[in-house]
């Protein structure tokens, strides 16, 4: 879907709350927008529409130019919004990727304007005949962007040509003026830290993880991550950002916060996002924090990283911070074990305690009808299942599919697929559940825990049994649509 209309209002009116004097040349793309036809559609039959373009500027302080292959104009890349344009500045990044070939992790967001516009710009369009298109105007919506690398890529390009421009030379007056303008505001195509979260730990070799909402429109959802955020206008420093956060996300306060590394991310429209990255200690329970985004947040020894899912980058990072900062030996003897470190604070701690294996055969996948008196008996179907006891999760498996259905799985031929994240009722330590896939097994299902399982059967994975337990059918779907590593929040 492209930016609603009240997206597009927000964006313009946070761009006048910066350049008030501007009001009144905005007035038509004002107008537009309380108008009847849709503001961002292409060759739109109003007196305007909105188009976005990229303001690229690399080490020297010099803006990407390309040559318009009709008027032979040198422009910012740009143009108008797609339908699978989320927002304004996905439209730009898109474009400037299109018309110069560079791609979304080239750029990166500057300090100065963050997700807002640097310029709003209106200019005329002649009637064009041949297309059926009226005289209109265009209000061309203009993002910065730095190059992430120290040498500007050589552009592929789809019109006439590229220059790269100093900001003297740029040649919108309107983007000239506003370039010059930020230069002594530091405006120096040299990246820099936008966003800010916090490595909390306890001193005992446990990190305190956040779990983000699955199903929203935000930056990697249903993921295991650090508290933190982006940069707003109000906060002076990184500090703020990251204080401000976590007292927003979590109602936490940290009394000692310091730098400790930067992160680089990719953002939700692809762009690079470089995070400044503060570690601190805090030896609260999680269960009490009035959390406001996401769906818990947990104490988590180091061994279970592995097993969580959470950008790659993030994992590294915390392994290292595990690495340079170990707990006391008698500390990390006890946590190592599985259970909380002695000394560690009270509140939510992780556990693996439950396996699940995923059978497919001719596009069907092997479920069991849950015996009346066992667990999830209410939810009727459910995969294979098995708690782990002393062993390995791969030996457990192996166990579990003996024991509940004598079939016979070599642990060299299992991978896992999915993670679930879920707490059973309110109150209750939160769990990790793995699914794990056999690529090859021997023997035909049997009944062999009768007071657990009454029936083995194969399904249409496009054709689940209802009712069935939510996470083993969103484990299926997922497995089904590639989502090798998803999860949810929730259980039951």
């Amino acid at each position: 879907m492209p930016p609603s209309r009240s997206d597009i209002r927000g964006t313009i009116e946070t761009y006048l709350s910066r350049h008030p004097v501007e009001r009144d040349a905005l007035e038509g793309l004002l107008a537009a927008l309380d108008g009847a036809e849709e503001p961002s559609g292409h060759h739109s039959t109003l007196p305007g529409h909105v188009t976005c373009s990229a303001v690229v500027i690399d080490r020297d302080c010099r803006v990407l130019h390309i040559g318009h292959r009709v008027s032979g104009m040198l422009l910012c890349p740009g143009g108008n919004i797609a339908a699978g344009d989320r927002t304004l500045l996905a439209a730009a990044v898109r474009e400037v990727c299109e018309e110069a070939g560079l791609r979304p992790g080239d750029l990166c967001l500057t300090p100065q304007f963050l997700d807002e516009p640097i310029d709003v710009n209106v200019h005329d369009i002649d009637a064009s005949p041949a297309k059926g298109e009226p005289a209109h105007q265009h209000f061309d919506v203009r993002f910065a962007f730095y190059l992430t690398a120290e040498q500007p890529p050589a552009p592929t390009l789809q019109d006439a040509g590229a220059q790269w421009l100093p900001y003297a030379d740029v040649r919108s007056p309107t983007l000239r003026a506003k370039l010059r303008a930020a230069e002594a505001d530091g405006l120096d195509g040299r990246p820099e830290p936008v966003n800010a979260s916090a490595i909390i730990h306890d001193g005992h070799g446990q990190y305190l993880m956040h779990l983000r909402d699955a199903h929203k429109p935000i930056w990697e959802p249903g993921c295991w991550s650090l508290l933190g955020g982006g940069r707003e206008r109000q906060d002076r420093t990184l500090l703020d950002t990251v204080r401000r956060e976590l007292r927003e996300e979590a109602g936490l306060t940290v009394a000692d916060l310091d730098p400790y590394a930067v992160e680089w991310v990719t953002g939700m429209d692809g762009t690079s996002v470089p995070v400044q990255v503060f570690a601190g200690r805090w030896n609260g329970d999680p269960a009490r924090l009035p959390l406001t985004e996401g769906v818990l947040v947990a104490w988590v020894h180091p061994e279970k990283f592995p097993y969580m899912t959470m950008p790659s980058t993030t994992r590294e990072l915390l392994q290292r911070h595990a690495t340079e900062y170990p707990p006391p030996p008698a500390v990390a003897s006890v946590g190592a074990a599985g259970m909380a470190p002695a000394g560690a604070p009270p509140g939510t701690v992780l556990n693996v305690v439950g396996v699940h294996l995923y059978l497919e055969r001719d596009g069907q996948v092997l479920l069991g009808l849950r015996h009346p008196d066992s667990a999830f008996a209410g939810e009727t179907w459910h995969l294979l299942a098995g708690h782990c006891e002393a062993e390995s999760a791969t030996a457990c498996l192996v166990r579990e599919a003996y024991e509940e259905a004598g079939l016979v799985i070599n642990p060299a031929d299992v991978e896992l697929v999915h993670t679930v994240h879920m707490v059973n009722r309110p109150g209750a330590q939160p769990r990790i559940n793995l699914v794990f896939r056999a690529r090859n097994w021997e023997g035909v299902p049997e009944l062999k825990e009768p007071d657990k399982c009454v029936a083995w059967q194969w399904w249409s994975a496009k054709d689940l049994p209802e009712p069935l337990v939510p996470y083993a059918r969103a484990a299926i779907e997922g497995v089904k649509a590639g989502r090798v590593y998803s999860e949810m929040g929730w259980g039951h």
